[in-house]
């Protein structure tokens, strides 16, 4: 599959999403950069991309707002001159101990799953118009806990994160006589958090990893350009995670 001149529709773009914006741009895939609240931000990762593509765009967005999904997907589609790619990294990251969990927790977790699912319902609806086989390709994320392994103090986080692995799946099956893959990678600790302290990061966190080593970015945004480029794959949740996974359950 060749990248260059295709659009792509990226959702959360801080942090490993801007390495993956950059990544995108190296290989001439025209970007549509999406935020919530960071607006200046976002323009920074478009003003970074824009000498590398021919067409960008810059939109704002509540993903769990269904009208808000069908905009952008259909304003992406105009203003790159078509979209083949959807890339959806957005998340939020809620501790939620056991004495505090109740209704409003649950909500605020699961709004991640819904955004994803929106996003893939009506974002496939125009990718179906393309050319192809190939016509399309969606990616989610997910995280390296959200299977068997789960930790401690995010149960809603991890909920909502196991139904996009089973949406990947679901979606899969959906799109493919379509011609439309969907498939969604799982990272594991990436990038410390600025609520973390850099030793905490080191001792209760990386030192679980069999590498002993946080997740890299550049591996992700490596490994979303493989998934684009390939035609077969499809229904997969790939882990990048420094192998965490093997270690079992326990903290983050």
């Amino acid at each position: 599959m060749e990248l260059r001149d295709n659009g792509a529709l990226l959702v959360g773009t801080k942090r490993v999403g801007e390495r993956v914006a950059l990544r995108l741009a190296a290989e001439g895939v025209n970007i549509a950069i999406v935020y919530r609240r960071s607006k200046d931000e976002a323009e920074r990762l478009r003003q970074s991309v824009q000498p590398l593509v021919e067409r960008t765009a810059l939109m704002q967005a509540d993903l769990a707002i269904e009208d808000d999904v069908k905009r952008i997907v259909s304003e992406a589609e105009r203003q790159l001159g078509g979209l083949r790619f959807v890339i959806n990294l957005a998340s939020d990251y809620p501790r939620a101990p056991f004495d505090s969990l109740n209704a409003e927790s649950w909500d605020r977790a699961m709004s991640t799953a819904k955004s994803s699912y929106l996003l893939a319902v009506h974002s496939a609806r125009v990718l179906m118009k393309n050319s192809g086989p190939p016509r399309g390709h969606i990616v989610m994320f997910s995280d390296w806990a959200a299977g068997e392994t789960p930790y401690t103090d995010y149960l809603p986080y991890l909920t909502a994160k196991a139904s996009v692995d089973f949406m990947t799946r679901g979606f899969a099956a959906e799109l493919a006589q379509h011609g439309i893959q969907v498939n969604s990678i799982a990272p594991g600790p990436t990038m410390r958090p600025p609520e973390i302290s850099e030793e905490s990061w080191q001792r209760d966190v990386l030192a679980r990893a069999p590498l002993k080593r946080e997740s890299s970015p550049d591996d992700i945004a490596d490994l979303i350009v493989t998934l684009l480029k390939s035609e077969t794959i499809t229904g997969e949740t790939i882990r990048v995670d420094s192998g965490r996974h093997l270690a079992g359950p326990g903290t983050m």
